[in-house]
This record gives C-alpha cells, structure tokens and sequence, in this order.
C-alpha cells in the first residue's frame, strides 16, 4: 500500500497539485441472514482500491481499482484535471485550517477476529434464537441477521502524514413478528437496526441473542392486545436506543457544517442551525450536554484519523444546553474562523471522495441514575422503547418518531403496555424539556451503520452514547391505529 500511496503522490504532485492526499483500502465482509428456520441470505465480499484528491484552487477526486502505476496515473491525472475544472466555478480558492503531518499506526479493539468464528457457529446462533422465537404461539415471523467487516487503510499526504488505521466492526440483529386477523406488531433486539460496534465476535455474545429472543417474542404478541397509546401533552421517557436516534436526526446532521453552510443540501436537507447562532442559541436545557468524541472506545463511529488526516477529538456540540460547535473539516472550519478542523471528514469507501459526517454524538450521562429511579421520580406519563419509524424536516426542526413499545407511567411506575406510541416535536423546544438524564450506570454506545448523505449518497457507520431520559410536556400519540 505505501509504496503505491507514494507513487500516486509524486504524480501529483509533479502535475502541480499544491495540496494531495491518497487513501487506499482494503475490505472483507461477511453478512448471514435468517429467516424462521432457514438461512435467508449469505453473502461474503471483498474491495481493493485507490482514491486520490488533488487540490489546485479547487479540489479533485479520481479512484481506481486498477493499482498498476499506468492505473494510478491515470487516476491522478483525472484528479488533477477536475481539480483545475473546478477551480474555474469557485469565487475563491480552498484554503485548509493547518494539520500537523501524523506518522501513526491505530487498530479498533477485538477481542475475538469474527473472521475466524465458524460459518456454522454463527448460523446456529441465529437458528437457536429463531426456534426460541417460534416457540411463542403468536409469533409469525423470526428473522436475525450477523455482519462482519474487516478494513485496512492507508492514508498519505503530501504534507507528510502517513497513518495506517485497521477496523473490524461486527454486528447482531434478531426480529420477532406477531400477526392476528387485526393487526401486526413487532419486537427488535438489540434496537430497530440491530447494534454495531468497533469489536469482534464478543460483541455478539455480550447482547446474547438467544437470550432475549423470548422476552421480544413475548413482547410482539402482547402488543397485539395492548391498548393505543392515549394522546396529548404528557411526560415521556426514552430508552438509550430511542434517544440515540433523536439525537442522530436533531443534533448531529443539523450541526454537520456543510450542512449549516448550505454546502451540502442533498439527501436530507440543510440545517436550522446556521453560523449565527453559534454561542448564541439556547438548545437544550442547561443539563444538556452532546459532544462529538471519535475517541471512545469501541463506538461505532470511533478512529484514529479522519479523511482529512486530522486525528480524532472529543468536540462539545451543545454545552450546558448552549449551542456551541459544529462537526467540520479542515475547509469548512476557515470559513466560521476555527483554528483546527474537528476531525470529521470520511468517505465510505476508497470510490467516494470525503465529506462531512458524524463521530460519535452522543449526550453525556447526567445525574439521574438508573431507568428505574427515572420512572420512580416520574408521577405520570409514558416510557417509550425502541424506534420503529422517523420523520423530521429538510432543516431537522420539526420531527416525529414512533417506536415498537411503550409502557403507562402512574404514581412512579410502569403500568399497561402501549402499542403505536409516537411523540413528536420541535428540536430546541423539545431539548429544553428535558429535566433527567440517566447516569453512567446504563449509558450505552449504540452504533447505526447505514447513515445516508450526499449525491451520489454514502452511507455511513456512526455512533451515539446515551443514557435514558425524561422530557416534559411533550406531544404524544397514535403512530398507527387499526
């Protein structure tokens, strides 16, 4: 790969880029599926190639699988005829916030190379759960999925750095399905998309899919007979995996600052959070704390560098409820007068130039303890779980989200079982409602593998760490009735 890398770069830069970076990759990936009794899907695949920005008043990317020197040249060449193209529609030139060049080897933490688990192993696990499942009369449908992916990558710049970074991302998913003449209703273990992390096959014993496979079958069939979720102004907890999702959708794509600048407006929309509100706008309560943390261990959304060779950092988003910073690059950050980029620029693949995206945004634990003590302190309202579907707004500030279960609070308790619970919202108004946040104790990083953003869209692997939490006053309802 270095020597490659090198290569690439001294074509570069002999074609007159005054900036150039080179990023080569290396992937495997496994993905089995089930379905009742049978295995539903398999599939093993593999990648290999080069992606190469050039930068010359304005920027230009060229990939190729063709890792021949008359391949890369070709690719570079490309680079640099795009990058002088651009040049032309630009008002003024690229400008990068300043980086040290890093020479630097980092490697996610595995205890256990998934890759090295038995085909046999992994469909049986699977199979185990969806007997369990089965075994619940009621239950129509068990589903369960596993994947694991291996990448190795190289980065180089003509700056200097020369960063070889190496990733194993494992993930478990089942599904329990209850259907009568009336209605269907559903359970997920772990969460809606099932939960990946930075890990090996441990990671896969730890959320113990046999082990839960009845209590979400249970689960599926009672909701058939459960109540609708009653509607109006009440108090409303969210688990950790629902409020991940809140706060994927209403704080870390509205402070992605390609977004906020109106760079990037494809595939979700811009941002309500602009330039003028940093400092200024009161997000959340003073309670309220989101940071961006690419540092934490095991999190999805975890690394050593970015795309932009920039090393991971731990970045305040809202501070104290305060807006009080962007995810940025070492581009967009010159433009709001940032000394350092934030670290956030990735790419998905070696084919796909880098852009803006998320780390890890995730809401640091408070000082309200566990769910229980939550639900104790809490007289009436609802405790929803899990998220079942989403919508929110081209500037991410009004949304509705409903998830597969919700439990009656009275008196500090849980009571009835609640089928179709949704809420709905406005972002800042409904961050300045929340008045408890879970502690440490239950806080979870939980990883969503399938973030989408740009044209050509890139999906995306992120994390969010949060804890359970109480927000006052919010609107709820009926997701779906019969």
């Amino acid at each position: 790969m270095e020597a490659l890398a090198e290569y690439a770069l001294d074509i570069a830069t002999e074609y007159g880029a005054t900036y150039a970076d080179v990023r080569i990759i290396q992937s495997e990936s496994q993905n089995i599926q089930t379905k009742n009794n049978s295995v539903s899907g398999f599939q093993e695949s593999g990648s290999y190639g080069l992606g190469v920005r050039t930068l010359l008043g304005g920027w230009g990317f060229s990939s190729t699988k063709d890792l021949t020197k008359p391949g890369i040249e070709r690719a570079v060449r490309l680079a640099i005829e795009t990058a002088r193209a651009s040049a032309t529609c630009r008002q003024s030139p690229v400008t990068l916030l300043p980086e040290p060049p890093h020479k630097a080897t980092w490697k996610s933490p595995c205890e256990v190379d998934p890759f090295t688990v038995s085909v046999e192993k992994k469909i049986t696990t699977l199979l185990d759960a969806a007997k369990v499942m089965l075994a619940v009369p009621g239950i129509t449908l068990a589903t369960g999925e596993l994947t694991f992916i291996r990448e190795e990558k190289f980065f180089a710049s003509s700056e200097g750095s020369r960063i070889k970074q190496e990733f194993i991302r494992s993930g478990c998913w089942i599904q329990a399905n209850a259907t009568n003449d009336d209605d269907q209703q559903r359970r997920s273990w772990p969460q809606q998309y099932g939960q990946q992390e930075l890990a090996g096959w441990e990671m896969v014993e730890k959320w113990d899919l046999v082990g839960n496979a009845q209590k979400i079958a249970e689960e599926a069939v009672a909701l058939l007979s459960a109540p609708q979720c009653p509607q109006g102004e009440m108090d409303l907890i969210l688990d950790s995996s629902q409020l991940a999702l809140q706060i994927h959708e209403s704080c870390g794509h509205p402070t992605e600052l390609d977004r906020a600048l109106r760079w990037e407006i494809n595939f979700a929309g811009y941002s309500f959070l602009t330039p003028e509100k940093l400092h200024n706008l009161k997000y959340g309560s003073t309670i309220v704390n989101l940071v961006a943390d690419a540092t934490a261990p095991g999190a999805l959304g975890s690394f050593g560098y970015d795309d932009d060779g920039v090393a991971a950092q731990r970045v305040f988003l809202v501070k104290d409820g305060t807006f009080s910073g962007y995810l940025s690059s070492r581009e967009t950050g010159n433009e709001i007068g940032l000394t350092r980029s934030g670290g956030m620029m990735r790419a998905e693949s070696w084919h796909y130039t880098p852009i803006i995206r998320m780390t890890n945004i995730s809401l640091v634990p408070g000082s309200a303890g566990k769910l229980a003590d939550i639900i104790a302190n809490t007289e009436s309202g609802i405790f929803m779980e899990t998220n079942k579907s989403w919508s929110i707004d081209g500037r991410r500030y009004n949304f509705q989200f409903s998830t597969e279960i919700g439990w009656e609070i009275k008196n500090g308790k849980l009571g009835r079982m609640l089928k179709n619970p949704s809420y709905s919202g406005i972002t800042p108004q409904f961050w300045n409602s929340c008045d408890a946040i879970g502690g440490a104790e239950e806080y979870v990083h939980w990883g969503l593998p399938n973030c989408g953003k740009g044209q050509p869209c890139q999906l995306m692997w992120t994390g969010h760490g949060a804890s359970p939490a109480r927000f006052r006053k919010t609107q709820v309802g009926i997701a779906r009735s019969k």
